[in-house]
């Protein structure tokens, strides 16, 4: 008390704005030479408005040029700019900027501007220029490759642009990659953290629902997790199979896994095209994954003609579809909408895992590459286990994945080595 009354009325007014004095050690930016800031936290810890603070600190320094991507453009009006921990709260009001809605973009008093994108548009970046941007929720963005590499490409400004991601942790094979770059520095802390601005109902409701479990050390303790126990595939190994582009290969196949149902809350139907190169003895053979064209609640005809547009983009050889739950509907309505596609029926006679297996041990050889953007994919993969999948719903994706890599390369080799069916 002692101190407040020592102070003028001006320094009053202005002690909320001082964010050094009120931060945590986790939301301000560590010393050195570094590109990108990861802050990682628990719901409520304080992400928010580090990012805003940022952004504030940078336009009162020298960037001009400021990028603003969220999820979407509406979370990223809605939190990055007017949330009560956004940049309209955080700036003093003679400081404030003002909002141009017709342009997605705020512009400061000092001639600074920043402008909104949406994660799910990544080509909106091709053009735009940079010296810093906020990143918020990454390890949620469907397109985050694309978005993040459009995104590197125009922060070319100043003399060292920089970013700040404010994620919660998930698992996703662009987090991974950027918490292991050198350039990149990271901050953390739990939601605890910030219980000072937290209400005591809700730590105590998700420490009593949510403790020790693995949503919970996500969610709340702000943890990367690697994959769930006795996981067949692990993130920082799908990380490490990605590629920017596949050789020209062999043969390319779309594999199918219809749901059994077709309504909004309905399975995903899995979708996956990959491709093999089978130059040389089979030990030497590698398939690339290259597209996930997976469709939400779809209905059987348009599930079928996602799946054969995926024949037609990239040229594939083959369609395959598990056909356990559907029988002889699935190849009928394949068969209604594109009579010439080349199709075969696949029946599952052992369990997802056991087919499975055999698919994770080619990615163990490193046999097994990934083009980017297959996040939802990879997620499935990282919870598939030996005892069963883990994740909510049905491994949809994952059960494409394995029919496909079946179809390319275990199949084809089981043949390759049988002498009788090679006719020698």
């Amino acid at each position: 008390m002692a101190f407040l009354n020592s102070l003028s009325e001006a320094e009053l007014l202005a002690l909320p704005y001082l964010f050094s004095f009120w931060a945590m050690p986790h939301q301000l930016p560590p010393p050195g030479d570094w590109r990108t800031w990861v802050i990682l936290g628990g719901r409520g810890a304080g992400k928010t408005r580090a990012g805003a603070e940022w952004v504030r600190s940078m336009v009162a320094g020298a960037a001009r040029r400021i990028a603003l991507i969220g999820e979407t453009f509406d979370q990223a009006r809605e939190v990055m700019v007017f949330g009560d921990s956004g940049i309209m709260a955080v700036c003093p009001p003679d400081a404030r900027p003002k909002w141009i809605a017709s342009r997605h973009m705020l512009v400061w008093p000092n001639g600074a501007q920043a402008t909104l994108f949406s994660a799910h548009e990544p080509e909106a970046l091709r053009g735009p220029q940079f010296d810093a941007a906020w990143v918020d929720e990454l390890a949620k963005w469907r397109k985050a490759a694309a978005t993040w590499d459009m995104l590197q490409f125009g922060l070319r400004l100043g003399d060292q642009p920089r970013v700040c991601v404010t994620t919660t942790p998930r698992r996703q094979a662009l987090l991974r990659k950027l918490l292991d770059r050198p350039s990149t520095v990271v901050t953390h802390a739990p939601t605890s953290a910030n219980r000072t601005n937290l209400a005591d109902s809700f730590l105590a409701e998700m420490a009593a629902e949510y403790a020790g479990t693995a949503l919970g050390r996500q969610e709340l303790e702000g943890v990367m997790l690697d994959g769930v126990d006795g996981a067949l595939w692990e993130m920082r190994r799908l990380a490490a199979c990605q590629v920017a582009a596949a050789p020209p290969l062999t043969r390319v196949i779309v594999a199918v896994d219809p749901p059994t149902t077709a309504h909004a809350g309905s399975d995903a139907c899995g979708i996956i095209v990959a491709g093999v190169v089978m130059d040389g003895p089979v030990q030497d053979w590698r398939a690339y994954v290259l597209e996930d064209a997976s469709v939400q609640g779809a209905s059987p005809d348009a599930w079928a003609r996602a799946a054969i547009a995926a024949v037609a983009r990239h040229g594939a050889d083959r369609l395959v579809a598990e056909v356990n739950q559907g029988g002889d509907m699935v190849a009928a309505v394949i068969r209604q909408i594109d009579p010439l596609v080349p199709f075969r029926a696949v029946h599952a006679s052992r369990g997802k895992v056991a087919r499975a297996e055999p698919v994770a041990a080619l990615y163990e050889q490193g046999r097994v590459r990934h083009l980017r953007g297959l996040g939802d994919l990879e997620d499935q993969m990282c919870q598939m286990t030996q005892a069963g999948y883990q994740g909510k719903g049905s491994p949809d994706r994952v059960d494409a994945l394995v029919w496909a890599i079946h179809d390319l390369m275990i199949g084809p080799a089981q043949s390759w080595r049988n002498p009788q069916i090679r006719g020698l």
